[in-house]
């Protein structure tokens, strides 16, 4: 599918990035012209969104005048944070440029990624960060919406290479129910949402796929491989030791989880072919 003739692109930013390639993805796979927003437009993660069709637009998340720079003649801009670098406290500063970025160069729809379960005080770094975030986008005067994902099943890295360790490990009761989304789906949702703006203006929207339990997980991986894979309980004291941010959140998806209304989430994007969990294990491994 191309581009209508004249059609203002959509900026994404962190496009190199897993969430921000994967919403570029699938907005170039709709047809959508991307203005791909990154540090690096040499880099090869950047060349292969340009070989794809997106216009790349160099910047940093805390210049302002970059950022303004590329959200001008735009449709809507899909702004991704990060607190992997810098922190929690980097990351805000990250949404207070696009913020203020954002309010200069008079962008249509702001759409925040942000992460679910970010509004329920969950006393994690970077989805505290992220609530701050978006309490200052709720009272600015910017058309917005908020995205915002649960864990993603990539985080688990190579399903490959869990086969071959025999071994998944993560710092859950084997038991708990861990909502997720594959990165696709995300895109696909994301892409479905830019092109119902009256619908979601003003809107909060949480997306999962799938909630299979840590032990479920490596049952599916074991099923894939036709050999077994076991799953091991790490301890959160040792997850502490190495990043406490992370630990926070293992702490509270163990304690508390994500909240999302699967089956609502799906009927409202009917569109999104939403993969289960053992169907991303069952693509990743046949590649």
């Amino acid at each position: 599918m191309t581009a209508a003739a004249g059609e203002l692109p959509a900026l994404v930013t962190g496009a190199t990035g897993p969430h921000g390639r994967a919403v570029t993805l699938a907005l170039l796979s709709a047809g959508r012209p991307v203005r791909a927003f990154t540090r690096d437009p040499t880099s090869a993660r950047a060349g292969e969104l340009a070989v794809l069709g997106a216009e790349l637009a160099k910047g940093d998340l805390l210049d302002a005048a970059s950022l303004t720079e590329a959200m001008r003649g735009t449709s809507a801009v899909y702004a991704v944070t990060t607190p992997f670098g810098g922190g929690a406290r980097a990351e805000l500063a990250q949404g207070e440029q696009i913020l203020a970025a954002a309010a200069r160069a008079q962008v249509p729809w702001l759409v925040l990624a942000s992460v679910a379960s970010a509004d329920r005080s969950s006393g994690v770094p970077h989805f505290e960060s992220k609530w701050q975030i978006e309490q200052r986008l709720a009272s600015a005067e910017l058309p917005h919406t908020v995205v915002a994902p649960t864990y993603f099943y990539e985080n688990l890295g190579d399903p490959r290479e869990k086969i071959a360790d025999g071994e998944v490990a993560l710092p859950l009761p084997p038991d708990q129910p861990l909502q997720q989304i594959a990165l696709a789906d995300l895109g696909a949702a994301v892409a479905s949402l830019l092109t119902r703006q009256r619908e979601f203006i003003g809107q909060r929207i949480e997306l999962a796929g799938d909630q299979p339990t840590p032990q479920q997980m490596a049952d599916a991986l074991s099923a894939a491989a036709a050999r077994p894979v076991r799953y091991r309980q790490l301890s959160l004291d040792t997850i502490a030791t190495r990043n406490p941010d992370l630990a926070a959140m293992y702490r509270f998806l163990t304690d508390t989880g994500y909240q999302v209304d699967v089956p609502a989430v799906q009927a409202q994007f009917p569109d999104v072919t939403w993969t289960t969990f053992t169907q991303w294990v069952d693509s990743a491994t046949i590649r």
